[in-house]
C-alpha cells in the first residue's frame, strides 16, 4: 500500500487566478493555462462540484456539462480553507499555510480555519491570532488592484468582514450579497469595467453534500440550481470576458468503515492534539511520543488510511513543491489521509462534524479534481 504522490500531469487550483491575471495584462503573472487575452475575468467556484461528479450528473448540469472543461486538482487538504487560500493567494497550501480545516498554530491552539475558534473548546481565537499573521502573503486581489484592475469578491454577506476573508480574500471589493439572484446581479456589475477581475462564490451544493451525500437527491437538485447560475452568468457575460467555473474539492459519501477515535483508546493514547478533519488528520503527538503514535495509527486504521510521518508526507508533495516553515509548524507530526470511504471521526468532541454523510479533505480523485470549465464572450 505505497502511498500516493500528487498528480502532476493536470493543472493545479492555484494556478486559476495567476494565469487569470496574466490574461488580464497583469505583470509577474504566467498563463500556465493558456487562456488567452481578455478584458474581464471572473472565477465562480462552486464549493463541492467534483469532477467525477459532474460527469456522473452532466444531465443536471446541461449548461455547465456543456461548456470546454478538463479537470483540475486542488491539492491536499482537499478542503475549503486549503481551497480559499489556493484562490488567494496562488500558492499551494505548504506556502500560504491553510494545512487543513483545523491545525495547530503555536503559540494559539488548534484553530478552526472556516470559524476562527479553538477547535477544542470553540473560543474565539480573533484576539490570538490576526489573519495577517495567519497568512502573510500578499493576496492575488491586492496584486490585481495594485496594478489598475477594478478586483471584486462576490459572496455571502455573512462573510464579508470574517477572519478567513480577510487573510485570504482580501485586497479587492467585496461585495457581500443574500441569494443566488444578487449574486448573480453582482456579479455581472463587478464585470462592467475594465480591466476587471471578480471572484464568485457558492456555497450551497457543499452543504447539501455533505447533509445528504453527493450524489443525493436534495444533491441533485441543488446540482440543477447551479446550472441557472452558471447560465444566468454567461447570458450576461459583458464583450471580452472570461468566465471560469471551479470548485474548492469533490466528495465522497463515507461508509461504516469509519473509526471513532473517540471510542478507539490507540488513536488518543500520547496525542497532545487531533486536528484535520474526518479524512485528513493532522495528529500532534505529546513530545518523545512519535513513533508509538505512528505506530498505533497504522496498525489500528491499516488499509484504510495512508498514515505517513511529516517528513514523508512533505516529501512526496502532498502538500505542494515549497513547504515554509511556518507550514511545518502546522503540519501534524503524523498525517492521515483515509482511502476508500473511511475516515476518522470524532464522535464525542467533534459530532457536528462526525455526523456529515458526505465527507472531503482526501487524496481520492473523487476529492482531488474538480472541474475548470471556460467560457469566453
Amino acid at each position: 500500500m505505497e502511498p500516493p504522490t500528487i498528480d502532476r500531469k493536470h493543472p493545479a487550483l492555484p494556478e486559476v487566478v495567476p494565469s487569470m491575471l496574466a490574461a488580464l495584462g497583469v505583470p509577474a503573472f504566467d498563463d500556465t493555462l493558456a487562456l488567452g487575452r481578455v478584458s474581464r475575468a471572473c472565477v465562480l467556484l462552486v464549493d463541492g462540484l467534483g469532477w467525477e461528479l459532474l460527469r456522473e450528473y452532466a444531465a443536471d448540469a446541461p449548461v455547465l456539462s456543456g461548456l470546454r472543461a478538463r479537470p483540475l486538482r486542488v491539492g491536499y487538504p482537499s478542503t475549503t480553507a486549503a481551497g480559499l487560500a489556493a484562490v488567494g493567494t496562488g500558492t499551494a497550501s505548504g506556502e500560504h499555510g491553510f494545512v487543513g480545516y483545523s491545525f495547530e498554530v503555536p503559540g494559539v491552539g488548534l484553530l478552526n480555519a472556516l470559524r476562527w475558534c479553538s477547535q477544542v473548546d470553540g473560543g474565539d481565537l480573533r484576539g490570538a491570532l490576526s489573519p495577517a499573521d495567519a497568512q502573510p502573503l500578499p493576496t492575488t486581489f491586492a496584486r490585481a488592484s495594485a496594478a489598475g484592475v477594478h478586483a471584486s469578491v462576490v459572496s455571502s454577506a455573512k462573510f464579508a468582514d470574517t477572519a478567513l476573508t480577510r487573510a485570504v480574500l482580501s485586497g479587492g471589493r467585496y461585495v457581500g450579497v443574500h441569494a443566488t439572484g444578487d449574486l448573480v446581479a453582482a456579479t455581472r456589475d463587478a464585470l462592467r469595467p475594465a480591466p476587471s477581475f471578480c471572484y464568485a462564490y457558492h456555497a450551497d451544493l457543499d452543504l447539501l453534500g455533505h447533509l445528504h451525500g453527493p450524489g443525493s437527491t436534495a444533491w441533485r437538485m441543488q446540482l440543477r440550481q447551479v446550472d441557472r447560475l452558471v447560465e444566468s452568468l454567461i447570458d450576461g457575460l459583458g464583450p471580452d470576458t472570461l468566465l471560469a467555473v471551479v470548485a474548492d474539492h469533490g466528495m465522497v459519501t463515507v461508509d461504516d468503515t469509519v473509526v471513532d477515535a473517540d471510542a478507539e483508546p490507540a488513536l488518543l493514547d500520547g496525542v497532545r492534539l487531533l486536528g484535520g478533519e474526518v479524512r485528513a488528520r493532522h495528529v500532534y503527538p505529546e513530545p518523545g511520543a512519535e513513533a508509538d503514535v505512528l505506530a498505533a495509527w497504522r496498525e489500528t486504521l491499516g488499509s484504510r488510511a495512508w498514515v505517513l510521518p511529516q517528513d514523508e508526507a512533505v516529501d512526496l508533495g502532498w502538500f505542494g513543491d515549497t513547504v515554509t516553515d511556518r507550514a511545518r509548524e502546522r503540519i501534524g507530526a503524523v498525517v492521515a489521509a483515509a482511502r476508500g470511504r473511511s475516515g476518522v471521526t470524532r464522535e464525542l468532541a467533534e459530532p457536528q462534524e462526525s455526523s456529515l454523510v458526505g465527507q472531503h479533505g482526501s487524496l481520492s480523485d473523487a476529492e482531488q479534481f474538480v472541474p475548470l470549465a471556460l467560457a469566453y464572450s
